[in-house]
């Protein structure tokens, strides 16, 4: 049974910073590419940011590029996302992804992201 746990979302004001994590167990992911999505409530689901589970190849939406960051520990099956400067279009539940060939098939449950201006 795949799992994809997601944490570190919150309530940060504007400007502040967050560290969301997603740990991944139930198989190996070295070949698995792992990603981050957001969705705002009647709006759908957004890209954010990717990466191969060996870390290269990092990829990301343009409106996070620059202030955004995303990372994975393999010793610790986590990737994370580190976010910087966050604006309150930011404000999503953000959700971790995991994908081998095609589209993404495994997702976390989603963590809840809140800025205040």
């Amino acid at each position: 049974q795949v799992q994809l746990v997601e944490s570190g979302g919150g309530l940060v004001q504007a400007g502040g910073s967050l560290r969301l994590s997603c740990v991944a167990s139930g198989r190996t992911f070295s070949n698995y590419a792992m990603g981050w999505f957001r969705q705002v409530p009647g709006k759908e689901r957004e890209f954010v940011a990717s990466i191969t589970w060996s870390g290269s190849m990092p990829y990301y939406a343009d409106s996070v590029k620059g202030r955004f960051t995303i990372s994975r520990d393999g010793a610790k099956n986590t990737v994370y996302l580190q976010m910087n400067s966050l604006k309150p279009e930011d404000t999503a539940v953000y959700y971790c992804a995991a994908r081998s060939l095609g589209d993404y098939k495994y997702w976390g449950q989603g963590t809840q992201v809140t800025v205040s201006s």
